[in-house]
């Protein structure tokens, strides 16, 4: 489904564009997804909508094949990446799981601004960015996806995820498609 109409109160939600997530390698170059992302927050900014800046800084408990049991983060290895620029008005949410509802309070944060709607970018596709789309839907909050600011380590989850999983939630397009819905200033 392609992108239709954006809320009156939408918020950007940017997941894991982080400097130890973005060094991994990744299906897309990651500085094009940075830039898209970028180029989202400065929009919303602009049209004074919330943008929620995600990072991750650890992993569910519960045992699991890929455990990250013993993993120290080096050092800088959550900071959000700079051509985010992040501002003052921006809310920031650090998650301890794939989605970036669970134990954070954003479900809350964002519906005592009005937020009916959230677009959803970063890394990566079929984790942070498919969890907190799936969430976000079960909440109630109309979804839209820009497929051109995110990326995935596999080709093959990232398809599934875009072609599959998205539309099933909400509504997918490019950047430049959800920025030429965005309000007049």
């Amino acid at each position: 489904m392609a992108v239709t109409i954006l809320d009156p109160v939408t918020a950007l939600i940017v997941i894991d564009l982080q400097k130890g997530i973005a060094a991994i390698p990744s299906v897309h170059p990651i500085g094009d997804v940075v830039a898209n992302a970028a180029a989202l927050a400065a929009g919303f900014r602009r049209r004074n909508l919330p943008v929620v800046l995600v990072n991750v800084g650890g992993m569910a408990p519960g045992r699991n094949e890929q455990s990250m049991a013993g993993f120290q983060f080096p050092d800088g290895w959550m900071d959000l990446l700079p051509e985010l620029d992040v501002q003052p008005g921006d809310h920031l949410v650090t998650k301890r799981t794939w989605g970036a509802f669970t134990g954070t309070g954003l479900e809350r944060w964002l519906k005592d601004r009005g937020v009916t709607q959230v677009v959803v970018v970063g890394v990566a596709t079929s984790a942070g960015v498919e969890s907190t789309a799936r969430q976000a839907h079960e909440l109630g909050f109309h979804v839209m996806l820009a497929t051109d600011a995110m990326t995935d380590r596999s080709i093959e989850a990232q398809d599934n995820s875009v072609t599959r999983i998205f539309p099933r939630l909400g509504e997918t397009g490019t950047t430049a498609a959800i920025l030429d819905l965005l309000p007049a200033n």
